[in-house]
């Protein structure tokens, strides 16, 4: 992406990117020294990803455990810091091993410096995949 992206129009694609099952391409989208933090991280799975290669293998097997159909009612919000958005949306589809539906309400505050992300932190909702039995990305528990 240009150094220019806007944040919205990075994380918009990045979206893209996820539901077409395209990982290597979104993390191609991070800076090598981004940073992505889980602050509601449960036991047993990382609370904070240091660099490029770290996002990588976090995300390298997730869609063999979570099968992305749509990211309904996303909403982004521009901040008053400059390349910072918030973004609220839920993640819909289904669990892989179970075949049941996966839906699942995201906050993340991303930031974008030269066309690259260097920081999100997604405040995902442990207990939504504990209650669907999911095991994903980053899991200690597999």
């Amino acid at each position: 992406m240009p150094a220019d992206t806007s944040a919205a129009d990075l994380y918009r694609h990045g979206l893209r990117l996820l539901l077409d099952k395209d990982i290597p391409g979104w993390v191609d989208l991070w800076a090598e020294y981004g940073v992505m933090e889980f602050p509601f991280a449960p036991p047993g799975r990382p609370a904070r990803l240091e660099g490029k290669q770290a996002v990588a293998a976090y995300m390298h097997g997730y869609p063999d455990h979570i099968d992305l159909h749509d990211f309904p009612d996303l909403r982004i919000h521009r901040t008053t810091e400059p390349g910072t958005i918030v973004a609220e949306m839920r993640g819909v589809g289904r669990v892989v091993a179970t075949g049941g539906p996966f839906d699942m309400t995201y906050i993340a505050v991303v930031t974008v410096r030269d066309g690259r992300f260097t920081s999100y932190r997604d405040y995902w909702n442990p207990l939504a995949v504990q209650e669907s039995g999911v095991e994903f990305a980053g899991s200690s528990a597999r």
